[in-house]
């Protein structure tokens, strides 16, 4: 019964400190299309391109040329 009751609310408080880590970025491209992503966009790939997941959690590959600014959202 012990472990129940310390269990339950260290998971809580895990989950908080998790969701604290992320930092949602807006990704603006040259055509002015904004993305709201999770976290951090993973900077330019071997291949010249960003890949982050956005808010609905859909992968996106982005030419690092159509890429005109990466923000903290505020």
């Amino acid at each position: 019964m012990k472990i129940r009751s310390f269990g339950l609310p260290m998971a809580i408080v895990c989950c908080a400190i998790l969701a604290g880590c992320s930092t949602a970025t807006v990704v603006t491209l040259q055509n002015g299309t904004q993305y709201i992503t999770q976290d951090a966009p993973k900077t330019k790939t071997a291949d010249g391109f960003y890949e982050f997941k956005d808010i609905s959690g859909k992968t996106v590959k982005v030419r690092a040329d159509e890429v005109a600014t990466v923000k903290k959202e505020d």
